[in-house]
């Protein structure tokens, strides 16, 4: 049976999951309904299904078939990727350029949120909830020509993930009481993974990558600091052994990240013809958002995420122009500002942070007047043209687990002074904010260079800050120097900046909210500082997610989870700033494109193709 799915401005998420979940309003903006009126039918193919030809547990796709050949091609703001090995990436870019090359054994059904099979042919828990049974797909091959088989997936979980290889967010957020989850090979082509307790987050994170083990343990066994450079950026391309749809094939550094097929892949269409169609995927590394839109339009690239401010222009140009445009609904990640509350010293016996500023930020009327002199509704109406909500939770507005009991409240300059006068902050004659010692209030605001969209963020929010009298040095620098101050040497004031997110899994967000996680930013711990003394509220989060992550029903799983978003909100270690509403554009020449919420245009980019007809008749014109 075939879905059909009207899409009339927001489409509707996780379908599955909300059956036992909640109901819930996602916003809209009069400007967002003036801008996007259409309806377009969408018509779902059924499930990929598995079909085996003589021994092998294809994965086939229902789709409509297509042609071989062609390329599509994307783009991503900034320097481009810093690894390619997907258990070293600690950055969005290079967890997307790295992962295209690895399927895991799960993955998330782009329109139910569901876990369903990858790599796995099929899986089942146990009655207990402790016990994953995972049954491989007998047959398929890494792009070398060896076997995937079950030591590849041991390998992968004890050797790399449990061992602290690499970037060990994975790791850290599945530590249950102290103890991590135990793998174990059945035979050739069966796994067995124990938790301690039963872990309802466990089965989602079993859509991490799995790793050739004949590649990767050479490096494993060099150690971890060999471990970080293995599969960089200046690794040669035909050095790469993968298991996903494309395959590394050139990288030019602030150019261009080049992919193509992979031969060996094991989805295949109606006609038992291997996938992908495409035989290429490029990202240009454009710089800015700005480059990007020139380069869309001069049609160097196929596909592009509007920001509202571009959304009315391109909805006008759509109907004589060779792109569709598809509204996701509200983004699933976070924007937010955030002080940092370190502190600790550096080896050198020197403050992260400057003590007057670190008696500031650690001030919640401080935090909460920052929070309440931030003008969301500008920020929504001149940065997004509209087409976004103000964001006051931690969790994105089409959470499933969103607390819908916290409320939203306008810019107020009076309340924020009054908030700032029980810390015992003066203005002078000029408007000049001081602090009790007599320092004025200055600060290093940052953010990342060429996002066009919070470069503006931030020219807003330091003049909405400059109204309260505080001096604001604000700092676009490129991303990758950011992140390595957020997490590395942790000299930074101030910063405006995104998280990716789920909006059915708040756990995935435990390497950000926890007192000891990997990118817990605001009050970052260096490995050695891990048992350094928490604020109150940080120790009531780590509680409140452990018992979150061990809950097994939604209802009991959301009052923690409520709990944590009230915390965030009355303790402001993160300002959230607004959601934009995710507006994609596409060229119409590409087929079996099949947009959600969940999944984006080109997740299913296996099942993606050029129709040649539209081609051609384009180039005729």
């Amino acid at each position: 049976m075939k879905w059909v799915v009207y899409i009339i401005l927001v489409l509707v998420i996780v379908m599955g999951l909300l059956k036992s979940c909640i109901n819930r309003d996602i916003p809209e903006t009069t400007s967002f309904q003036n801008t996007i009126q259409t309806t377009k039918e969408i018509i779902y193919p059924e499930d990929q299904k598995t079909i085996t030809i003589d021994g092998v547990d294809y994965l086939q796709s229902q789709a409509p078939v297509g042609n071989f050949g062609g390329a599509l091609t994307s783009s991503t703001i900034g320097e481009g990727p810093k690894t390619f090995n997907p258990f070293n990436s600690k950055d969005n870019i290079s967890s997307i350029m790295s992962e295209i090359m690895y399927d895991g054994l799960l993955t998330t059904h782009p329109i139910s949120g569901q876990p369903i099979p990858k790599l796995a042919k099929s899986f089942t828990i146990s009655d207990d909830g402790k016990d994953y049974i995972i049954n491989l797909r007998k047959g398929l091959k890494w792009s070398d020509g060896k076997p995937i088989t079950a030591d590849d997936v041991v390998f992968t979980w004890r050797d790399i993930i449990f061992a602290g290889f690499g970037n060990t967010s994975t790791r850290d957020s599945i530590i249950i009481d102290g103890k991590l989850p135990t793998v174990e090979k059945i035979d050739n082509y069966t796994v067995k993974f124990t938790t301690p307790k039963p872990y309802a987050p466990f089965v989602r994170m079993l859509s991490t990558p799995i790793a050739p083990k004949h590649i990767f343990m050479p490096a494993v066994k060099k150690g971890t600091e060999y471990f970080e450079t293995f599969l960089s950026t200046n690794t040669r391309p035909r050095d790469f052994v993968i298991s996903g749809a494309f395959k590394l094939k050139e990288y030019v550094p602030a150019q261009r990240v080049v992919y193509e097929r992979n031969p060996n892949y094991y989805i295949i269409n109606k006609d038992n013809k291997k996938l992908p169609y495409l035989d290429k995927l490029v990202y240009l590394i454009v710089g800015d958002l700005n480059n990007e839109v020139l380069k869309f339009e001069a049609k160097e690239i196929d596909t592009i995420s509007l920001q509202g401010s571009k959304v009315a222009r391109y909805k006008a140009m759509e109907s004589y122009s060779d792109f569709t445009i598809h509204n996701l609904g509200p983004d699933t990640g976070t924007m937010y500002l955030a002080m940092n509350l370190n502190n600790r010293k550096n080896d050198k016996g020197e403050f992260y942070v400057k003590p007057e500023k670190q008696i500031w930020f650690q001030d919640v009327n401080f935090r909460r007047a920052v929070d309440l002199v931030v003008d969301r509704k500008n920020i929504v109406l001149n940065i997004a043209n509209g087409i976004g909500a103000p964001l006051f939770t931690a969790e994105s507005l089409n959470s499933i687990f969103l607390n819908k009991n916290l409320q939203p409240y306008d810019k107020n300059i009076d309340k924020a002074k009054e908030l700032l006068k029980q810390s015992n902050f003066s203005w002078d004659k000029n408007g000049q904010l001081y602090d009790k010692f007599g320092n004025r209030v200055e600060f290093d605001m940052l953010t990342n260079a060429g996002n066009t969209e919070r470069e503006a963020i931030g020219v807003m929010v330091k003049q909405d800050l400059e109204d309260l009298g505080m001096k604001v040095n604000f700092k676009p620098i490129e991303f990758n120097s950011l992140v390595n101050k957020l997490v590395n040497t942790l000299d930074w004031d101030m910063v405006i900046m995104g998280f990716t997110g789920s909006p059915i899994e708040p756990n995935g967000g435990k390497n950000v909210m926890m007192s000891d996680g990997t990118l817990h930013v605001y009050n970052m711990r260096l490995a050695k500082d891990k048992n350094s003394p928490r604020y109150n509220f940080e120790k009531r989060i780590d509680e409140l997610f452990t018992k979150g992550a061990l809950a097994t029903k939604f209802e009991d799983r959301k009052k923690y989870y409520d709990e944590y978003q009230q915390i965030i909100y009355d303790e402001k270690p993160f300002i959230y700033l607004y959601a934009p509403t995710r507006i994609i554009a596409i060229r119409n020449k590409f087929k079996n494109i099949f947009p959600t919420s969940l999944g984006g245009v080109t997740y299913n980019i296996e099942e993606i193709f050029i129709d040649n007809e539209i081609q051609n008749d384009k180039r005729s014109k």
